[in-house]
């Protein structure tokens, strides 16, 4: 009995490094370049975000929570650097939001289905109906 304890033990300790890799290999810090092309009346732009990757979890920021122009995006990332991310915001301005509702602090949100490598990745943003929406891409390096 000591002897199947022991094997168990020492091979928990011998494939312990090799799990822990594979959740933290994109850790990190990260730049996200977020481009929204111009649509009919709808201004388009691109926003730079600091972003960090911990224990294989995606979070980055921009702006200032709660205010106009605030958007922070969260997820984890799979192993094989798939990724299903979650983006809340708050509307900056209507000049660059697209639907009836969308004025000036008011909230939305939508998912970014992206795919991570060691030092590059690339994301798109859900397009919800696909009636009003418009295709908003994700550039992911990792500094």
């Amino acid at each position: 009995m000591r002897k199947a304890v022991r094997f168990l033990l020492v091979s928990a300790l011998v494939f312990l490094p090799a799990v822990s890799f594979a959740g933290d290999r994109f850790d990190g810090k990260w730049l996200t370049t977020l481009t929204c092309p111009a649509k009919g009346n709808t201004e388009g732009y691109t926003w730079r975000i600091p972003s960090v990757i911990t224990a294989g979890n995606f979070r980055g920021e921009h702006g200032t929570a709660g205010e106009p122009g605030y958007l922070l995006i969260e997820g984890p990332i799979a192993d094989n650097g798939s990724a299903k991310l979650s983006a809340n915001g708050v509307v900056a301005s209507r000049n660059y939001a697209r639907g009836v509702f969308a004025h000036k602090g008011e909230e939305y949100n939508y998912d970014i289905k992206a795919q991570f490598e060691e030092t590059t990745g690339t994301g798109t943003k859900s397009q919800g109906l696909g009636i009003v929406g418009r295709t908003c891409t994700f550039e992911f390096v990792k500094q």
